[in-house]
């Protein structure tokens, strides 16, 4: 098993209830959108929002079904959705 440190970036209300701007996991380097999301939501308590954020690796939005390949130096950004006003 493989794993990589990588660099999460939290956004909006990410940010204020993970309490960092960023942070850093060890992950594997292949590892499934669902476990992504697990990890991050358990590591960081986003639960609470966990159905209303989406990833992103290095600025490319990830879906959900999909493998992602990570490397040392990638950043992962969690974004929920933006309020309006």
């Amino acid at each position: 098993m493989d794993l990589v440190d990588i660099k999460i970036l939290f956004f909006a209300a990410s940010k204020e209830i993970a309490g960092c701007s960023e942070s850093t996991l060890k992950l594997n380097k292949v590892i499934s959108f669902e476990d992504l999301k697990a990890i991050i939501c358990s590591t960081f308590g986003l639960q609470s929002i966990a159905n209303n954020f989406v990833l992103a690796v290095n600025q490319n939005y990830i879906e959900s079904g999909s493998v992602i390949e990570l490397s040392l130096g990638d950043e992962i950004a969690v974004i929920p959705p933006l309020s309006a006003g």
